[in-house]
Formats: C-alpha cells, structure tokens, sequence
C-alpha cells in the first residue's frame, strides 16, 4: 500500500523525523489560503499522486508570490501529470500540496528497503539526493552505500556515523548528529509499521545545518 507524501509526512512527524511545515489544498483558491499559514515565500507545491519523476514532469514548482502560487496549484489540478511511471496519459492529480520553501545546503538519498536475498532491511545511502536513485547506481555505483540492518541487533549506532561520515566534504557536527538521528528513527518506523519501503529523495541539510526530509515515500506491506 503506497501513501501519499503528506501522508508519509504526518508518519515521519509521528516518528520526530523533521519535515518542512506544510499542508494540503484541493483549490487554487485553498492553496492560496494554506500558504498564507506558512513561512514564505517562497513556497514549493506539489503534486500528490503516486508516481516517481513529478519534478520532471512538472509536478513539483517552487513559486515566490501568491499569485504564482494560485497558477501553479490551478495548473498542477487541472492537467494530468505525465512522468515516466505513468505512462504517456498521466495521471489525475486531486490534491497538492503547499510547503514553506526550505534554503537547502546539500541533498541527499536515504531509503530503507528490504534485500531479499539476505532476507533483512537495508538501509540505502547517497550523497546524490534529487536524482533518481537507479540512474545512480548505473552511472556511478560507488556513490550509493549500504548498511544491513540485522533483525537481531537492531539498527546500530556505528552504521549511522558510517555513513554520515563518509559524506565530503564532512558537514557540521549538528548536522551529522542530525543525519545519524534520523537514520535511527527511519529504520524504527520501517519495521513498527511493516514497510517495504521508506524513502526520503532528497533528504536536505539546510544552510543552518537542519536536517529536513523535504520528500517523504513510505510503501506498506499488504500482508
């Protein structure tokens, strides 16, 4: 079962893993109304629909006035969003949502997946966050790390700075212990609700050194 990103969002916020503030709107109208609640501008829209690649396709929109806003938002609802997962006829998009924008200092790829064939999670690690994490791996495999998560153990502290400490050049400590932080927390959600999936692309350090999952993809087992 595939969620939606804000409902992914309200999980993470559930879980203290931070997320810009944000909220969804059905209107162009509503939308105008949701980012008058929100630091900005600028402000970031995006479409709500299960599918990879909506920046491409024109789902996601960083606007620096109301009125762009509006015509970001009537756009996005009023015309099905074509990306490469959902064929050459998109797909209907009925919600969006508003988010305050976020000055961004570095983006990464955090995800927790499970690898079947040593039957436990993995936990997926980049420094090319924003990119689709398979053209990645095929063009420039060394730059995607992985963590096993032992069912017996437990995520393990060590794991966390192993890879928060390969980043180049090293971020702030507040920002590492940030990052190991929230690898943590992301490993507990993944298996207290079952996931086959939770994914952050792109996880961000902002210029201050916060760390913030401004995406957020969580697939639950159907089991």
């Amino acid at each position: 079962m595939k969620l939606h990103e804000f409902q992914a969002k309200e999980i993470f916020r559930k879980f203290n893993i931070p997320v810009p503030e944000g909220r969804v709107a059905a209107s162009a109208k509503e939308a105008g109304s949701v980012a008058g609640e929100l630091k900005g501008p600028p402000w970031v829209v995006k479409a709500q629909v299960h599918a990879g690649g909506r920046g491409k396709g024109g789902g996601v929109r960083i606007v620096k006035s109301l009125s762009e806003l509006k015509s970001a938002a009537s756009a996005i609802l009023n015309n099905p969003l074509v990306t490469r997962q959902t064929g050459p006829e998109g797909r209907k998009v009925h919600q969006v949502l508003i988010e305050e924008g976020v000055e961004i200092d570095r983006e990464i790829y955090l995800a927790v997946t499970i690898d079947r064939s040593r039957a436990m999670p993995v936990v997926i690690f980049s420094r090319a966050g924003g990119m689709d994490i398979e053209d990645v791996a095929s063009t420039s495999p060394e730059l995607v790390l992985k963590q096993f998560v032992n069912p017996a153990t437990g995520w393990m502290p060590y794991q966390g700075k192993t890879l928060g400490y390969s980043l180049h050049p090293l971020p702030a400590p507040e920002a590492v212990k940030g990052l190991t932080t929230l690898m943590e927390r992301l490993c507990r959600l993944f298996v207290s609700l079952d996931c086959s999936l939770a994914e952050i692309n792109p996880l961000v350090i902002t210029k201050d050194a916060r760390v913030l999952a401004v995406d957020a993809k969580i697939t639950i087992d159907d089991n």
